[in-house]
């Protein structure tokens, strides 16, 4: 198909699956996933209800399924009517540099919007709303309207790439990939929240961590610096101390931001798990139990 044809193909037939959602100053956007579920991202929904608007003109209230805090992402438990779900693609292609990329969205249920680009760049990567990394972002051209977050990223198919997240000043944009998170949005789809595992703490990264403890005479050490501990948390209840200086967690290393995230995933749930710190120049071990919210 040339590209007129595929714009029209698109618009036609996976047009009627793309929502505006009536949240905030200015809107946004979502795509039907499934039967009675809209996907869209976190920061598009204001509490447990937002106003969707189908492509017929229909306007449903929807309620917050469940959330992923660290994807950014949400679904919506909505009655779909006649709205086509979209198509997921093969969990293992990624679109390679050049391949064209369609847009679409419903910004604040203003009218359907497609436009066309191409992806620049290997998969990207970015700090998620929790600091986690987001890994497999897809950086495209294919520009957007105010409103448009949240909208779906297609192949030339018309198969599901991701939701269009970040735009550069530059022009660039980066949607959220969703075929290498397809277990974790089927939970979301499902109405079944993935909730964070937390040890509750607000941490400073290991290079100004080696900083501070330089300013004050420490020793160098590789690990991530505590700056706060949130109330009633595991590690408060575990003992931990704004300025401590977290080095393992349930047997891992930890000498990044990186590494106690994915030690959080490893910690036993609700169970004593080992937690060294440095305090100051003492080395200190701690028992916490890691907690889903």
């Amino acid at each position: 198909m040339d590209l007129e044809k595929t714009i029209a193909h698109l618009a036609a037939g996976a047009g009627p699956g793309v929502v505006g959602l009536e949240s905030g100053a200015r809107g946004g956007s979502g795509v039907v996933v499934e039967q009675g579920r809209v996907l869209t991202l976190a920061r598009n929904v204001r509490g447990r209800e937002v106003g969707v608007v189908f492509a017929d003109g229909r306007r449903e209230s929807a309620a917050l399924a469940g959330s992923d805090p660290d994807l950014g992402l949400a679904v919506l438990e909505v009655d779909i009517g006649d709205a086509p779900s979209a198509s997921w693609p093969d969990p293992s292609a990624a679109p390679a540099i050049g391949a064209a990329v369609f847009a679409l969205a419903d910004p604040g249920g203003a009218g359907l919007r497609v436009t066309s680009g191409a992806v620049t760049a290997g998969p990207r990567s970015l700090r998620g709303p929790r600091g986690r990394l987001l890994e497999g972002l897809i950086e495209h051209t294919a520009p957007l309207p105010r409103g448009s977050a949240g909208g779906p990223l297609l192949d030339a198919q018309g198969r599901l790439l991701g939701l269009n997240a970040v735009r550069f000043a530059s022009g660039l944009i980066l949607a959220v990939p969703v075929a290498s998170v397809r277990e974790r949005l089927a939970d979301l789809a499902a109405g079944r929240a993935t909730s964070p595992r937390r040890l509750g703490v607000a941490v400073v990264p290991p290079r100004i961590a080696r900083r501070l403890r330089g300013a004050v005479g420490l020793s160098e050490r590789e690990g991530v610096l505590v700056r706060a501990v949130q109330s009633d948390s595991p590690a408060e209840r575990a003992g931990v101390q704004r300025g401590d200086l977290i080095v393992a967690l349930a047997g891992y290393d930890v000498d990044s931001l990186d590494a106690l995230f994915a030690a959080l995933d490893e910690a036993p749930l609700d169970q004593p798990a080992a937690l060294r710190v440095l305090r100051g120049a003492e080395e200190r071990e701690l028992s916490v139990e890691v907690e889903q919210r």
